[in-house]
């Protein structure tokens, strides 16, 4: 009867880690799902150091001098030394 009974386990555990693989946490399609949010995930992370590079050279152009300072009042704030005459250009 032992001898029945071996073949039949054996199945049973090879069915078993069968179906984990495909349908288990570590499943085939589980892994694929994981490794497309890892490099999504990725992207996204090398998208954010770079504008955290452009940061802080743009910190360090601040740091260094008022040409940047004066710059941006400029482009961002309508700065307008005196002695100077604003021109504003519509398109």
């Amino acid at each position: 009867m032992s001898n029945r009974v071996v073949p039949f386990v054996l199945v049973a555990i090879l069915v078993t880690l069968h179906a984990q693989m495909w349908v288990g946490r570590g499943s085939i399609p589980n892994v694929a799902g994981l490794q497309k949010k890892l490099d999504l995930q990725k992207a996204a992370n090398s998208r954010a150091k770079l504008e955290n590079e452009q940061l802080a050279s743009e910190v360090d152009d601040l740091k260094a001098g008022l040409g940047m300072v004066e710059e941006k009042a400029r482009s961002e704030l309508g700065m307008v030394k005196p002695n100077e005459i604003f021109v504003q250009v519509t398109r």
